[in-house]
C-alpha cells in the first residue's frame, strides 16, 4: 500500500488536492500515487514521492490536514481521496508552494510560451461556463473589469466558446482571439499574459496562481461559494 491522492474532479481539482499531500509527503518521505500526475508534471509542477510505505492508512481531508501536517512522526500512509483542500488556509499554502523559486523556474522552463513572460501587454480572460452556466458571473462583470485595463490583444478562453457572454465581449473588443488549446496549454499560455481576468472554479484559479508576472483580476466572492476560498490571494485585484 502507498499513500493515494485521487478523487472527483478534473485537472485543477487534482492540483489543489495533490500539492497539500506533496507538502506532507516531503516532510515524512512518503511514497505517494498522485492522480493526473502526467498532466501536472507537464505543467512543470513537481510533486514529492519518497520511500516510506506503511501497513496502516489514515484519512487526510480538510479538517485533519493541519493536525497531520504538524505531526512530528507520521507512521501511516495517507488516504487523501475524499478531501478537496480548497479552504483559504490550505489554498494559500498551495499558492506559496507554486511560487517557491524552484517551482517557478521549472514551470516557466517547461512552458512552451515562456518567451512571452514580461514581453507582452495582452489580456487573457477565462470564462467558466460549461456545467456551471447557472453560476455565470455575467457579461457586465467581465466588461466592467476589461474597461479598466489597457491592453493590446484580448485572448478569450472558455469551455462554452459560443455562449452569449463570449459574443458580447467579442463585439465590444474586436481585437480578440479565441484560445482553442488543450487544458494544459491553455493554462500555460494564459499565465504568460500581462493581465489575467478570472471567473470561478479551480481551473481558472490555477491560471491565476501560475501568472507569476501578471496582474490578476477576480471577483470578490462571498461565502459560502463553490469556488470562493481559492481566490483569497494577497495582491489580487478583487472586483
Amino acid at each position: 500500500m502507498t499513500s493515494t491522492v485521487n478523487g472527483p474532479g478534473r485537472l485543477c481539482n487534482h492540483i489543489f488536492r495533490n500539492i497539500p499531500v506533496s507538502i506532507i509527503a516531503k516532510k515524512n518521505n512518503l511514497k505517494v500515487d498522485y492522480g493526473f500526475h502526467n498532466d501536472i508534471k507537464n505543467l512543470g509542477i513537481e510533486l514529492f514521492s519518497g520511500e516510506n510505505i506503511y501497513n496502516n492508512t489514515i484519512k487526510l481531508n480538510d479538517s485533519t490536514f493541519f493536525e497531520i501536517l504538524n505531526m512530528e512522526n507520521l507512521i501511516s500512509n495517507l488516504d487523501a481521496n475524499n478531501g478537496y483542500f480548497q479552504t483559504e488556509e490550505i489554498s494559500n499554502l498551495t499558492y506559496k508552494y507554486l511560487h517557491n523559486e524552484s517551482q517557478q523556474i521549472n514551470i516557466k522552463r517547461l512552458n512552451p510560451y515562456n518567451e512571452r513572460y514580461n514581453k507582452n501587454n495582452d489580456c487573457f480572460i477565462h470564462i467558466r461556463l460549461g456545467d456551471k452556466q447557472e453560476d455565470n458571473l455575467g457579461t457586465k462583470y467581465y466588461l466592467r473589469v476589461l474597461e479598466n485595463i489597457k491592453f493590446d490583444i484580448l485572448y478569450i478562453a472558455s469551455d462554452s466558446i459560443d455562449h452569449s457572454t463570449i459574443k458580447a465581449i467579442q463585439s465590444r473588443y474586436p481585437n480578440n482571439k479565441l484560445v482553442l488549446l488543450d487544458s494544459v496549454k491553455t493554462i500555460q499560455f494564459g499565465s504568460t499574459c500581462k493581465h489575467i481576468v478570472l471567473s470561478q472554479g479551480t481551473y481558472t484559479a490555477i491560471i491565476g496562481y501560475l501568472g507569476f508576472d501578471s496582474t490578476i483580476y477576480c471577483k470578490r466572492f462571498t461565502l459560502p461559494n463553490w469556488s470562493g476560498n481559492v481566490f483569497t490571494i494577497s495582491g489580487w485585484n478583487l472586483i
